[in-house]
């Protein structure tokens, strides 16, 4: 007799490449030998993902974790539970006549949050060589990274933090890349699993679950004997008419070690990811201390 499946809302912005370990999942069985039916919720931008957590339209997200921080700060109910990815593959992509990060002062600059993810590395980044945030140059609400590339594309943004394979693509079509985000941030919680405590407490069993299942993904994706099985996913969710700029993706991501071993939130991790939020000024140097507190340790293990 089949055992029914228990039915799980997965949110995310875009659910491109960061989200491999997920789609390799739910190829492999993973996510069925571990009693759960997965329903895919993507809702176009980060803080949508963090919001239907909040709101309780999804269960769980990845998403970045800027928002969690901040709602678990303001005394809110979201947490992370695990990581996803501690590795930004990403490239500061400029058109063909910036020269460096110096020219992008009063540049546009494409992002799909203010609050999270791309927004912030990049202020991270343009700060070190003198460039600040309001004055020096703008941010544009265009999306996430398939749309801040049709931006570029189009000349409505100037610049756009673009993640792997859309960097080496844009290089390609005569963009430049002047500078690389894990050169400045070595490690970071990327993205999360977040949940909200009171669902995450009332449905403890099913989250243990979908973690087996993930961490499973996560072996699955980081062994290259695997590739005749990832890299096909990788390609489909990311450059799906180009194998090259898949093959050439896939392996600069996982050379850099974007998906951590058994969902690992380490603590350098996490405290980067504060620090950063600190500098961008979201947070207060004294709340550091608290925002540590929004990590679950409940199902995996710091460390």
């Amino acid at each position: 007799m089949m055992t029914e499946l228990t039915p799980l809302r997965f949110a995310g912005g875009a659910q491109g490449f960061n989200w491999l370990p997920v789609f390799v999942a739910e190829d492999q069985g993973f996510f069925k030998t571990n009693g759960l039916k997965i329903e895919y919720l993507r809702l176009g931008s980060v803080d949508k993902a963090t919001a239907a957590v909040r709101d309780g339209t999804a269960d769980l997200a990845i998403t970045p974790p800027e928002g969690a921080i901040l709602d678990y700060i303001a005394g809110g109910d979201l947490r992370i539970l695990a990581a996803n990815s501690v590795r930004l593959p990403m490239s500061l992509v400029v058109r063909s006549d910036i020269d460096g990060i110096k020219d992008l002062r009063g540049k546009r600059i494409g992002t799909s949050s203010l609050t999270e993810g791309t927004a912030i590395y990049t202020r991270m980044m343009l700060h070190r060589d003198g460039l600040t945030y309001p004055g020096d140059y703008e941010f544009v609400l265009t999306g996430v990274h398939t749309m801040r590339w049709i931006a570029l594309q189009k000349g409505e943004i100037d610049c756009a933090p673009q993640p792997a394979p859309w960097n080496f693509l844009a290089e390609r079509e005569g963009f430049r890349l002047i500078g690389e985000v894990n050169d400045i941030i070595p490690e970071i919680v990327f993205a999360a699993i977040i949940g909200n405590a009171a669902w995450v407490s009332q449905n403890h069993k099913t989250v243990e679950r979908l973690l087996a299942a993930l961490a499973e993904a996560h072996d699955f994706v980081n062994d290259p004997t695997n590739d005749a099985v990832t890299l096909p996913i990788y390609q489909r969710i990311t450059t799906p008419d180009d194998p090259h700029l898949a093959a050439r993706g896939l392996a600069y991501t996982r050379g850099m070690g974007m998906w951590p071993k058994k969902l690992t939130v380490a603590p350098t991790a996490l405290a980067t990811s504060i620090d950063v939020m600190t500098r961008a000024g979201l947070i207060s140097p004294n709340q550091r201390a608290k925002a540590a507190g929004v990590f679950d340790p409940g199902f995996i293990a710091a460390g």
